[in-house]
């Protein structure tokens, strides 16, 4: 069953964004749950230069059928022109979770 889940690293500009991002994810059912870390430090190379911003994290547990549906959705709506969007794998896990992840997504 682990291998039927992945887990979406997204960063967001603001806290504010990451939780609309979070909500309309949820609410459209496209994953289970959505982790929203409020502030982070980020450090990057962008337009010809090292960058230093405060980000908020969000890790958006899904089934893997729906990685693409669900980085689509983020595309649509997130303030960056570049996100960062990375999707990995589960390959371990608590089953019942695991089992809740896929009963809370088997609609979209």
């Amino acid at each position: 069953m682990s291998g039927e889940v992945v887990l979406l690293y997204v960063t967001a500009g603001s806290q504010e964004e990451a939780l609309k991002i979070a909500k309309t994810l949820v609410e459209e059912r496209l994953c289970a749950c959505v982790n929203v870390f409020p502030e982070i430090s980020s450090i990057y190379w962008w337009e010809g230069k090292v960058q230093e911003d405060r980000e908020a994290v969000l890790l958006v547990k899904t089934r893997r059928e729906f990685a693409e549906k669900v980085k689509s959705r983020i595309l649509e709506i997130h303030s960056y022109t570049c996100p960062c969007i990375l999707e990995i794998p589960v390959i371990g896990g608590h089953e019942a979770f695991i089992d809740w992840i896929l009963m809370e997504t088997r609609s979209s």
